[in-house]
């Protein structure tokens, strides 16, 4: 029964070809402005790390001593707290984060120019997955010793090396001689999460967390000892030495922890806790308890990190889907009711509201399936326009295989959905009245 009633669609559809097409074009229209859209926003709220998130913690307190008392603790630690907090050792792993620009001497004639700067702890490189292409991380008694040692991205590596195997050669970082210890295969984190601050009071212009990763990763005390007065710092409660920053009344280190069962979050936040108390009571913290850890998909959304542009992009995007499916809709009536006699017919010999009906709903979820496929290339197209654009994230935007799928999906469903209540209604003409006008 439906390849006879597939049959009938086709011959349905040959016989009105403008009408048809107009439908199609509707539906990939719809479909290639709403699934560009939702790509890009698919790719940017993504989990940037799979499978292991959940077990990444972000933890915060308010350090500050000023007046003003927020309701919330800032986005990030001060230094005196975070280096407490990540030596107690107390989670499975910890790192502590700081980032700044730093100038890179290359020699041999090149000219020394400013790149991004990422101060860490070496736990940093197994507790977010980073891939190496050379080498590996320094080692922690190498941290706590102050060895000159760096990891470098890969893009920085082709820069300087040409793309080689660096491990063991020396760059000079601030006239400092550091030497190469692992280089990074490509790393892509949507957002880079482990500096992710600030992103909830950027009024939606959040496209810098989705830009590339830094370029140097050094040794936390290392980098402040080459690199002191180019880290940055969220916010200050009082003037600070920009060349001393661990005692300055600054917020400026990111902490993570990493916590493998829900017990162990639960006794760390107990220290935290305990932790915020105690140095009220030793007179360092000054304002009242205020305590909070998040997961990092609960930071990412406290933060609400995809840029406004692109989910207000998305609105518009489904809206224009809603009126294309609204045209269909009139079209797919209009040309259901102009066939009323021909269902007259089939209905006077026998043919049940249901089988009419189903034959209805063939007709236009092939309609979809045209559709979708046009919606595709319009989707290709979109994307295309996308990367085009100067944005942090442009390189980043492909359609992968769930979002080819989708697109499909959505076209059959959506054309679906449009043609039901057109069926509907062609279901139930009444096949006497139509027998008299023929």
């Amino acid at each position: 029964m439906f390849t006879y009633y597939l049959d009938l669609a086709l011959r349905s559809l040959k016989r009105n070809k403008m009408l048809t097409a107009l439908m199609v074009i509707a539906i990939a229209v719809g479909i290639g402005a709403s699934m560009t859209t939702l790509t890009v926003m698919y790719l940017l709220s993504g989990d940037p790390l799979p499978g292991k998130s959940g077990h990444i913690y972000y933890p915060q307190l308010d350090p500050e001593t000023g007046a003003d008392v927020r309701k919330v603790p800032p986005d990030l630690l001060d230094y005196i707290s975070a280096h407490d907090l990540w030596q107690s050792g107390r989670a499975d792993r910890q790192t502590m984060v700081m980032d700044g620009n730093i100038k890179v001497q290359p020699g041999g004639g090149q000219s020394p120019f400013m790149t991004t700067v990422v101060g860490t702890t070496s736990d940093f490189f197994p507790m977010f997955n980073v891939p190496f292409r050379y080498g590996g991380p320094w080692v922690a008694a190498d941290e706590a010793r102050g060895v000159r040692q760096v990891v470098i991205s890969d893009v920085l590596n082709q820069r300087l090396f040409g793309g080689a195997n660096s491990v063991g050669r020396s760059i000079v970082l601030n006239g400092a001689s550091v030497q190469v210890v692992g280089v990074l295969d490509h790393w892509r984190p949507r957002p880079r999460f482990y500096l992710l601050a600030g992103a909830r009071n950027s009024g939606g212009n959040t496209s810098y967390f989705y830009g590339k990763v830094h370029d140097v990763f050094l040794p936390l005390p290392t980098g402040l000892a080459i690199n002191a007065g180019n880290f940055g710092w969220y916010t200050c409660w009082a003037k600070p030495d920009p060349m001393n920053l661990p005692t300055a009344p600054c917020e400026s280190v990111a902490l993570w922890v990493q916590l493998d069962t829900p017990a162990k979050a639960a006794a760390y936040r107990g220290y935290l806790t305990a932790y915020d108390a105690q140095q009220r009571e030793l007179g360092r913290l000054t304002h009242p308890a205020n305590t909070r850890m998040f997961s990092l998909s609960e930071w990412m959304a406290y933060q609400n990190v995809v840029p406004g542009d692109v989910k207000l992009q998305t609105w518009f995007a489904f809206g224009f889907l809603l009126v294309c499916l609204f045209n269909m809709v009139g079209l797919l009536l209009a040309k259901f009711l102009r066939r009323s006699g021909e269902i007259g017919v089939r209905r006077a010999l026998g043919a049940s509201r249901t089988a009419i009906f189903e034959q209805c709903l063939i007709e236009a979820g092939i309609i979809g399936l045209l559709g979708g496929v046009f919606g595709f290339l319009l989707t290709v197209l979109g994307l295309w326009l996308v990367r085009q654009q100067p944005v942090e994230y442009a390189d980043i935007v492909t359609l992968n295989v769930p979002m080819f799928l989708l697109t499909f999906a959505l076209a059959i469903v959506a054309s679906l959905i449009a043609g039901a209540f057109p069926a509907l209604r062609a279901s139930r003409v009444a096949p006497a009245l139509q027998l008299k006008t023929l």
